[in-house]
């Protein structure tokens, strides 16, 4: 699996994106270094297993610093609302995966594929597209982190 993380981000990097200097590139350059990471229901760390929402905590928290909430309704209403239309790499997707809106999160990273923790098909972090049938059947809309000032989000505190 993180032969496959490698082989991503080398490919990343050579469709033009070779400065990581700015948040919509760090987001998911970071967001892909991950994949193969083990999955864990309730985790949010890389080394003991992440789920979907302490994936996109980590990533943000690490990248930019912004602490989100921890699960993914939460989170959907701390971002601001967009268009798929309008994606682009270091934003957020959600969907509805257990019959119960934006259930799944991940994070987009351009080209329509995104990365996520999934338990159902590898246990681990991993890149999907969004053209698949079962996540486009299940696609619930696309959000944007707002970068806020401190680290935090006005809608959001974790204490």
């Amino acid at each position: 699996m993180k032969l496959i993380a490698l082989l991503t981000l080398v490919s990343w990097m050579l469709s033009g994106h070779t400065a990581a200097s700015t948040f919509s590139e760090d987001v998911p350059l970071y967001a892909v270094s991950l994949v193969g990471s083990p999955y864990r229901l309730g985790g949010n760390s890389p080394e003991t297993g992440l789920d979907c929402s302490g994936l996109v905590g980590h990533v943000f928290k690490q990248v930019a610093g912004i602490v989100l909430p921890r699960d993914s309704r939460a989170i959907r209403d701390v971002a601001q609302p967009l268009a798929q239309a309008d994606l682009q790499p270091g934003d957020l997707v959600f969907f509805n995966t257990l019959n119960r809106a934006f259930s799944h999160v991940g994070i987009y990273l351009g080209d329509n594929r995104f990365v996520h923790a999934t338990s159902s098909r590898t246990n681990t972090v991993m890149v999907s597209s969004l053209a698949d049938r079962y996540w486009r059947t299940r696609f619930d809309g696309a959000r944007r982190v707002p970068r806020p000032a401190g680290g935090v989000l006005p809608a959001y505190s974790d204490e």
